[in-house]
């Protein structure tokens, strides 16, 4: 069995039941972090339909968020889901403006890690980071049935 997460009648991805589950409930608890909806509609008739335009809010929001840590922890526990959301965003159209992403954020830092030895950790070289993210995104795309 499986699941289809469509724009209109076009297919963006097409997973097995569990890994929509786990998607899903992934997709409300970072909806729930940034107080923002995603754009990703509720699971009906194994049908699950994606607003574009809401969707590249939260995905630029989602990014935002995710270049103001350089907590380890929360780092790899959002990097997958934010790749998944970067793979339906470009499948989606939406074209994501990474020189901004990239530059230094304007916002203090959140959740950052500190230790007693170096110190507080910064966030990684924006090209870095975004090439890091640009490449999960792409190595995820092939796993990610249409």
């Amino acid at each position: 069995m499986s699941q289809y997460f469509d724009i209109g009648d076009e297919t963006l991805w097409n997973p097995s039941n569990g890994t929509s589950r786990m998607f899903q409930r992934q997709v409300a608890v970072f909806e729930a972090e940034l107080g923002l909806p995603s754009g990703i509609g509720p699971m009906e008739n194994d049908e699950c339909q994606i607003s574009p335009e809401v969707l590249e809010t939260f995905v630029n929001a989602l990014l935002v968020k995710h270049r103001r840590t350089s907590h380890a922890i929360l780092l790899a526990l959002s990097e997958g889901f934010t790749a998944t959301v970067l793979v339906l965003a470009e499948r989606s159209g939406i074209k994501v403006d990474w020189a901004r992403h990239e530059a230094t954020p304007e916002a203090r830092l959140e959740e950052v890690q500190v230790s007693v030895v170096t110190g507080m950790s910064a966030p990684a070289h924006g090209g870095v980071w975004a090439a890091g993210l640009r490449e999960k995104a792409r190595a995820l795309a092939q796993h990610m049935p249409r």
